[in-house]
């Protein structure tokens, strides 16, 4: 079980930026609507913002 959280916290910390910026280009391109891919970036962004929150607070 460890190394399934460990890959994932991995996983999301390095692919977090690509799947947010990315998933949009892709649907303009003409990906077909994918309900797990919109999960995932959901999940993606709230990532993204807790990051940018997590760094405003810190400078405060």
């Amino acid at each position: 079980m460890k190394e399934l959280y460990g890959s994932a916290i991995l996983f999301f910390y390095f692919l977090k930026w690509p799947i947010l910026l990315g998933l949009p280009l892709l649907y303009v391109q003409g990906l077909q609507n994918n309900l797990i891919l919109n999960i995932l970036w959901l999940f993606c962004f709230f990532l993204v913002m807790q990051d940018l929150y997590r760094h405003i607070v810190k400078r405060r």
